[in-house]
């Protein structure tokens, strides 16, 4: 008995291997891969919905309102002290979270997944990920002026992270998982299936490969569905009856507006990113620790919202009035402008949270001011004023995301609104094509670019940077190592590269030299002593290595 149940068991075990090989390696393709992608968009819904619901409890207790999307215009009856004491005392909890959890005192977002995905084969940070996602948390539920979508993001991000590395898959797999986890976070955030798998595909993958594309639907669906037992098979937006296009007549102005959407969106990008660099100087000039920087930027806040008290929080009660005309133009200009400056202090402050639904805010109020211009120069050839909001509401939000294809979808998605799909897409197209040529084609590859991560111009130049040369080069003991004098005369001219270096950098060494292989130096302990020979980088084994990324690159996004 015991040889053939011995025989039964290696046979089993055999299979169990044989079926985690495919799992790790072939996972997209097979049916088990599935059921994983399905149980990450369920928990990646349920901590999307999480979030939501622990942001609404948070700004009830801390603000007493009994309806948080109403929060803008119960604001406006609370004592001045109060307003401006709530942003400042969660900034204070901000920050401290941030020194204490983080070493550079930077939150982690949707710039961080995307990274994540293309250089660190789908993970993402999760100590500092959990410390951030605390702090969107406190920023959000205290008066601070972003969305929620870029730490619901993240969070699902650590989800896939965590299965990834229990299963220990490769790249591929990976990046599916947190495709998956992404899209069933977008999906339960804001009832939107469709745009929440095509978010994940084309902001964060960056890609629209078929082996990707089932998984990612199937956990875009659970997230949806998890979404729709809690709140109902409703839009976050309803706007107030369907919307009347003179599309001949109409589609210039919606041009114009794709182009004004453009610039709108640019303005709040770099308004962002001055306020951001501003912030940093001034922090050094004055001495500030990096623990109270969220509380100065809390205390602007305040002081904003004592006036203007629609700057507070994700603004979905301004945006919900924008889409249905209920705001003057002067109004809609006013607090287009309020919005761009509180969106900028609460990031340049390290508060925490995204950028889609401010944008989404700031579309819609632009898109209005811009509707109720055109309507009455032009009333007889004209729709509506709403129909602009909601235009612009999707232009803007496009080229912020550079994504114009989901959110061409999510602005459907929110409001319901499957009429006006030829005046939308018009707007977006021209904004994000404006927008895609001031700016490193969006407003999450432009901080990488800040950061000097270089996805904006595609894999040729950012895989460059995921070799280092220890990996690549070829150590004195091996048979076919560069001549140790030759090497020692390089090093004494002063060309040489680093072990930690990348390809990045040594590649242009190769262009300046002309040389055939480079040494591989580490300085000694003294300055007077010379760098101690590592080894040696040779030209081709560089390009060997850069081409097979490449291919695998190719491979990966046509498979």
């Amino acid at each position: 008995m015991d040889g053939p149940t011995s025989s039964r068991r290696q046979r089993i075990g055999a299979r169990i291997s044989r079926g985690w090989d495919l799992l790790r390696h072939q996972g997209p393709g097979q049916i088990q891969f599935w059921f994983i992608a399905l149980a990450i968009g369920v928990a990646a819904g349920f901590a999307a919905l999480l979030f939501r619901i622990a942001i609404e409890r948070l700004q009830t207790a801390v603000y007493g309102t009994d309806d948080p999307n109403l929060l803008a215009s119960f604001a406006e009856t609370l004592p001045w002290y109060w307003v401006v004491a709530i942003p400042v005392t969660g900034g204070l909890v901000v920050g401290a979270i941030l020194h204490l959890f983080t070493p550079e005192g930077r939150l982690r977002s949707v710039a961080d997944v995307i990274e994540g995905a293309a250089l660190n084969d789908g993970r993402v940070e999760k100590k500092a990920g959990i410390a951030s996602a605390l702090c969107s948390w406190i920023t959000l539920s205290t008066g601070g002026s972003t969305g929620r979508e870029g730490p619901v993001v993240h969070i699902a991000a650590m989800i896939s992270s965590w299965v990834s590395n229990l299963l220990k898959v490769d790249g591929i797999t990976g990046r599916d998982l947190l495709g998956c986890a992404v899209a069933a976070a977008v999906s339960a955030s804001f009832n939107a299936p469709i745009a929440g798998a095509l978010f994940a595909l084309e902001v964060v993958l960056r890609h629209f490969a078929l082996h990707a594309f089932a998984p990612i639907v199937v956990a875009s669906a659970a997230g949806t569905v998890i979404n729709r037992l809690a709140f109902g098979d409703v839009t976050e937006f309803r706007l107030p009856g369907t919307t009347v296009i003179e599309f001949y007549l109409e589609l210039p102005a919606f041009l114009i507006l794709g182009l004004v959407s453009g610039i709108v969106a640019v303005i709040t990008m770099r308004a962002i990113f001055v306020s951001d660099d501003l912030g940093t100087r001034l922090q050094r000039r004055l001495g500030l620790p990096h623990l109270l920087r969220p509380a100065v930027a809390g205390l602007l806040l305040g002081l904003a919202a004592i006036f203007y008290p629609h700057i507070i929080g994700v603004g979905y009660e301004t945006t919900s009035r924008a889409l249905t005309g209920q705001l003057l133009f002067h109004e809609a200009v006013i607090f287009t402008v309020l919005k761009v400056a509180a969106l900028a202090v609460t990031m340049a402050g390290r508060m925490g949270g995204g950028v889609f639904s401010p944008s989404l805010m700031i579309g819609a109020l632009t898109g209005l001011a811009f509707g109720i211009l055109a309507t009455g120069l032009f009333p007889d050839q004209s729709g509506t004023a709403t129909l602009y909001a909601l235009a612009g509401m999707g232009a803007v939000a496009a080229a912020v995301l550079g994504a114009p294809i989901s959110t061409t979808l999510i602005v459907f998605e929110l409001t319901g609104d499957w009429q006006t799909g030829l005046a939308v897409m018009v707007s977006v197209s021209l904004s994000t094509a404006v927008a895609s040529r001031l700016i490193d084609r969006s407003f999450f590859l432009t901080q990488l670019e800040r950061r000097n991560v270089h996805l904006a111009a595609g894999p040729q130049a950012y895989l460059l940077a995921m070799f280092r040369v220890a990996g690549v080069m070829r150590k004195p003991t091996d048979l076919s190592a560069a001549e140790e004098d030759a090497c020692l005369e390089m090093i004494g001219q002063g060309l040489y590269v680093a072990p930690s270096a990348t390809l990045e950098t040594a590649l242009p060494l190769f262009d300046r030299s002309g040389a055939a292989c480079l040494p591989v130096a580490v300085p000694s302990d003294t300055p007077e002593e010379r760098p101690i020979l590592q080894g040696a980088l040779f030209h081709l084994d560089a390009l060997k290595a850069y081409n097979r990324a490449l291919a695998a690159t190719a491979a990966e996004e046509h498979s």
